[in-house]
């Protein structure tokens, strides 16, 4: 008689689809508490609204009038697109301060003696900066319907021009996340500041690139706010102010291609820059 001894049950390791569902679930959890200081104290989310705000107003009534459209059309209609599109910019400097005052206080270092995903910290201020953004962006486009900017297309259409705006947004979060990491010296901030705004002006947020000198023009061009910009003009149906060259056929390519290269760079940086922090 044979006796038949059982197999031992090995337990399987945790899959990938296990490692993923862990660290979207604790980056949820980081993403409520960096929500719940903006609860807390909101004054930075709110002047930061109200400087986009005053941008609007200076450059609408302020310089509006003397600035012409190429191809025509109202300059509010051209301006609003191009200022949503540079208030997601502008929020890079907001997650690169946020990460950079973790990492200097101790609370990266807190977060990475946990037993978490080494993906969470950051997965969780992306989540908490988009949702940021999310609310940034309607009160613009709240503020733009209430000084007469109108989308004229379908909600299809208005519905993928914020997508790519906040795919915009998306990307550029890695890039401050990466530079919060990397760059924690009192004069970060000022450096990222000094990197924001020439790139912001030097687009088609408030001026076509084809009242530009030649090659400023091409530059603008090729800026990926101003692929944004132009994409969200094309889709909200206001004048883009791009009467001709690639862009005037492609705007929608590029505001999609563009973020997908800046989060293909970007977003295993900052994962490497996590992983090198020192304790």
């Amino acid at each position: 008689m044979t006796t038949t001894h059982p197999h031992p049950v090995i337990a399987a390791a945790p899959g990938l689809r296990d490692r993923r569902s862990n660290a979207l679930r604790e980056g949820w959890l980081i993403a409520g508490r960096d929500l719940l200081h903006w609860v807390r104290e909101p004054w930075g989310l709110v002047f930061g609204l109200a400087f986009n705000l005053m941008l609007i107003l200076m450059f609408g009534f302020l310089f509006g009038g003397a600035i012409e459209v190429p191809g025509g059309g109202d300059y509010i209609s051209y301006l609003l697109p191009g200022m949503f599109a540079l208030a997601m910019l502008f929020g890079l400097e907001g997650t690169m301060t946020a990460m950079a005052e973790d990492a200097k206080r101790g609370i990266t270092d807190r977060f990475r003696s946990l037993p978490i995903s080494s993906t969470s910290v950051a997965l969780g201020r992306a989540i908490a900066d988009l949702a940021n953004s999310v609310l940034g962006l309607a009160v613009l486009m709240v503020g733009g319907l209430l000084i007469g900017w109108r989308p004229t297309t379908g909600p299809a259409e208005i519905a993928l021009g914020v997508l790519l705006l906040l795919w915009l947004r998306f990307s550029l979060l890695w890039l401050g996340i990466f530079l919060g990491l990397r760059f924690r010296g009192a004069g970060a901030t000022t450096a990222v500041q000094v990197l924001v705004w020439p790139i912001g002006f030097l687009s088609t947020v408030f001026v076509s690139a084809e009242t530009m000198p030649g090659w400023l023009g091409v530059i603008a061009s090729w800026n990926p706010v101003s692929a944004t910009a132009t994409a969200a003009r094309e889709l909200f149906g206001n004048p883009t102010g791009v009467t001709s060259g690639w862009l005037a056929e492609h705007a929608v390519l590029a505001a999609s291609v563009w973020p997908l290269a800046i989060t293909l760079v970007f977003l295993p940086l900052a994962a490497t820059a996590y992983r090198r922090l020192r304790r």
